[in-house]
């Protein structure tokens, strides 16, 4: 499978929400639709200072060891800095990496799961140290809606 593009990332700083959850079935499918709802219902979006743009990201951070074991969600925007934190939210600082970008195009959530089910059976040598989902405008305003997929590799 090489339906994806290599490209390096700066480091981005990110104020959001954030859950600790797995992929295990009686976790993830429960907590992250769950952090979702929270962030749409808490208009967390609206609520973020100093926001780059009003694309969100979905940070997978702090994994426990590869993608079969407990990481944080961070559900928030890239922000110029991290001055005025809102109550309730969180920081984190997106490492500059190399990064496989993978595209989940069509029916949303499905597209999405199936793009997820791919990456983890590729032989990708990942960092774990930062993979992120990005709803930009190909999400926002695009038919069918386009989720970019950030994993964190090792420059070959």
């Amino acid at each position: 499978m090489n339906d994806f593009k290599v490209t390096q990332k700066p480091s981005v700083l990110l104020i959001g929400i954030q859950c600790r959850t797995s992929n295990d079935p009686d976790a993830g499918p429960k907590d992250i639709p769950e952090l979702w709802e929270k962030f749409a219902s808490e208009k967390v979006l609206e609520n973020i200072p100093n926001k780059t743009s009003n694309d969100v990201i979905a940070l997978y951070c702090d994994y426990e060891g590869d993608h079969t074991q407990p990481y944080t969600l961070v559900i928030g925007c890239a922000v110029t800095s991290f001055d005025s934190v809102p109550r309730g939210m969180v920081t984190k600082t997106i490492p500059a990496s190399s990064y496989a970008v993978f595209q989940a195009v069509g029916e949303f959530p499905k597209s999405l799961i199936e793009t997820w089910e791919k990456i983890w059976k590729t032989d990708l040598k990942r960092t774990y140290n930062g993979d992120l989902e990005l709803y930009g405008e190909k999400f926002n305003s695009g038919t069918p809606k386009v989720v970019e997929v950030f994993i964190a590799i090792t420059p070959s």
